[in-house]
């Protein structure tokens, strides 16, 4: 095909310089024609719209993973740190309960004492631990 010159006396185009030639008449083609579609207020509309129903389909997903979750019984970062906190707080009052015992017990004990009678039974002292976590 180099062989052959053009009607006009240049030499014919090597198939690499063809394909390069209708690559890009084809890329400027598709270029032009997608600047026709995107330059239209329907392209923009239908955008909106694909994007509007993505959303709605992550909204949707999301909502079905938590109703598994739910229906599975796992329980929620927010259910941890809810129970968390009443743990805490359930200790803390036992805490101060065992600590007005503890009281109670010592009052007995001094007050046995005055009185002579043996207050060593059942009056020991107790230590509590608390959890870290």
């Amino acid at each position: 095909m180099a062989d052959k010159p053009n009607t006009d006396g240049t030499p014919a185009p090597t198939p690499d310089q063809e394909v390069r030639r209708l690559y890009d008449e084809a890329e400027n083609r598709v270029a032009k024609a997608a600047e026709r579609v995107v330059s239209r207020d329907s392209f923009g509309e239908l955008l909106a719209m694909v994007t509007e129903n993505a959303v709605a389909l992550t909204r949707i997903g999301n909502e079905a993973m938590d109703l598994v979750l739910r229906n599975l019984r796992v329980a929620s970062r927010q259910d941890l740190n809810r129970l968390t906190r009443a743990l805490g707080r359930t200790e803390d009052k036992l805490e101060l309960v065992l600590q007005e015992v503890e009281s109670l017990r010592e009052e007995i004990g001094t007050a046995s004492s005055k009185n002579g009678t043996s207050g060593g039974s059942g009056t020991r002292k107790r230590t509590t631990r608390r959890s870290s976590s």
